[in-house]
């Protein structure tokens, strides 16, 4: 599928996709991104289903244009209790410093597309236009339910394994998330990560498919996406350049955090997952000698817990700052001024 079928199949004027973003996209910035002729993504990963019923009833009344709903589908967590004391147990001395009571257990926080049936039935009620899968694939049924919703499929890969399981599961669109990308890039699990950047990701699952494929991670601006879609992706998704738009979530400390930074890396030990973002003490203090992690979604109860001690006392340096290797490169406008200058970007770039 080339770029203008991809285009006209989703009913886009631009080849361009806005991050999903768990946290930080908002139904404001979906619908201003979907409004200015891109597609804007919303994710319900971290949200129950009344928030998440509630996220997609906000967005499409803002808009009537196609906006993308993003799920994880992450291997369900496995609870092991002296795994996760030891955790908290490393965890100790940067709660005391910040004057906070260590947790006495963690859970897991987030739900997964594998088994979760609420987030099922809400994508099949409102029938988005487009699903995004991360992390991993769904049973088969789930996609097959999907499409024969109308929906379009998405799914993130990372690697020639996982480029081939999607094209297997029979979704509709690849989204190559480069090692490039912000947050939570979408390895399957979390220990086969191949560290592939987004332009050589690009070229493995080009090579391995004639689905259409969105090149994503590290890109910002008109340059980076006519550099992907010359290189044969039929679209672009972009992430971190979208977080400052002043309708996201992003609050104060993530906007100066981003505006100040000229780096970003991965790290495991905030989420239990790789994810990149701006370095700071808990990367570079928790991090190194660290004990065996708890799977995601528990590991992030003690990470998310450890962030808000930390903001309470108005420390900057621990936080979930997630950013993409181009963060030096942010812009702080309006999402549908930000679509707009990447559109003119791209049109002097070809």
């Amino acid at each position: 599928m080339t770029t203008t079928d991809l285009v006209r199949r989703l009913g886009l004027e631009l080849p361009l996709v806005q991050a999903p973003m768990a946290g930080t996209s908002t139904p404001a910035l979906a619908a201003a991104v979907s409004r200015a002729g891109a597609l804007g993504s919303i994710s319900i990963a971290n949200v129950g289903p009344e928030a998440a019923d509630r996220m997609i009833t906000e967005t499409t009344a803002l808009t009537d244009r196609p906006v993308n709903v993003n799920v994880f589908c992450h291997e369900p967590p496995r609870a092991d209790p002296a795994l996760e004391h030891a955790w908290l147990a490393h965890l100790r001395p940067w709660f005391e410093e910040l004057g906070a009571t260590v947790p006495e257990a963690i859970h897991d926080i987030y739900s997964t597309f594998q088994d979760d049936d609420d987030q099922l039935e809400i994508l099949l009620r409102h029938r988005p236009a487009v699903v995004s899968l991360h992390l991993g694939l769904p049973p088969h049924e789930r996609v097959e339910a999907l499409q024969e919703a109308g929906v379009v499929v998405l799914a993130s890969v990372t690697d020639a394994d996982e480029t081939d399981a999607a094209v297997a599961a029979g979704v509709d669109v690849l989204v190559a998330q480069g090692h490039d990308a912000g947050g939570h890039r979408g390895v399957f699990h979390r220990d086969h990560d191949s560290g592939l950047g987004t332009d050589d990701l690009l070229r493995l699952v080009l090579g391995r498919t004639d689905l259409p494929v969105v090149a994503a991670g590290g890109l910002m601006d008109g340059t980076d996406v006519a550099r992907v879609l010359d290189a044969g992706a039929a679209a672009a998704q972009l992430g971190t350049a979208f977080v400052l738009c002043p309708e996201s979530a992003a609050d104060e400390r993530y906007r100066r955090v981003l505006d100040a930074a000229t780096t970003s890396r991965v790290t495991s030990v905030i989420s239990g997952r790789p994810a990149r973002g701006v370095p700071n003490r808990f990367v570079g203090e928790v991090e190194p000698g660290h004990p065996p992690l708890p799977d995601f979604g528990i590991t992030y109860d003690a990470g998310k817990r450890l962030v808000a001690a930390a903001a309470a006392a108005g420390d900057d340096g621990f936080g979930a700052f997630w950013a993409g290797s181009g963060v030096a490169r942010t812009r702080s406008m309006p999402a549908a001024e930000l679509v707009a200058t990447i559109a003119a970007e791209l049109a002097a770039a070809r």
